[in-house]
């Protein structure tokens, strides 16, 4: 259940969806339905994308697949695997670095997976679920294990669940994010738009 603690104390009114996302790091093993989890890649699905390459790939492991969802988790850093494993489902993000249409590199491509999976944490925290991204991953193990093909880089991981009741020591922290005018320019790099 989501706690004063983590609904983001904005400095301007925003969707309570993304004032409410937060990366839990504990999960209370509620099985995620695939209904649900359908709906989550839906919303991913229809991201937008430069020249509507719809560049990623998800590959997904629910803990209802013990085996799939212990392989998976050997692809997570040891720090990350410490906490991830207590969520129901876990996903490696993977993009295609190429252009379908040419072959040519696709520089917008790791911007628009960003795009995709920032969709499915919002349909996710809509239907009362937490998904924590990361970045702590052995990409070329999970590549190797998964036979990604060449053009495509396992770029991050998520775990998804219900949040747990017991808040993880790193949760206990508030939240915090620059001010506006530390990122937010006009005129000139610095000159704050705000």
């Amino acid at each position: 259940m989501l706690t004063s603690k983590h609904k983001a104390a904005t400095d301007f009114p925003i969707h309570d969806f993304l004032a409410e996302r937060w990366s839990a790091d504990a999960f209370d093993g509620r099985t995620v339905t695939r209904a649900d989890l359908l709906s989550l890649f839906e919303a991913a699905r229809w991201a937008a994308s430069s020249y509507n390459e719809q560049p990623w790939s998800y590959i997904v492991a629910t803990k209802d697949e013990p085996e799939e969802f212990a392989k998976m988790l050997s692809c997570l850093s040891e720090s990350n695997q410490a906490w991830a494993k207590s969520a129901s489902v876990l996903v490696l993000a993977i993009v295609n670095t190429k252009l379908a249409r040419n072959g040519k590199e696709n520089r917008a491509a790791v911007h628009d997976l960003g795009l995709a999976s920032a969709n499915l944490v919002f349909e996710a925290t809509s239907r009362g679920l937490v998904v924590h991204q990361m970045a702590g991953i052995l990409p070329e193990k999970a590549k190797s294990l998964y036979n990604v093909p060449d053009d495509c880089e396992v770029w991050t991981a998520l775990a998804i669940g219900y949040p747990g009741t017991e808040l993880h020591p790193t949760e206990e922290k508030p939240r915090r994010r620059k001010k506006l005018q530390d990122f937010v320019f006009s005129g000139n790099w610095g000159k704050s738009f705000t």
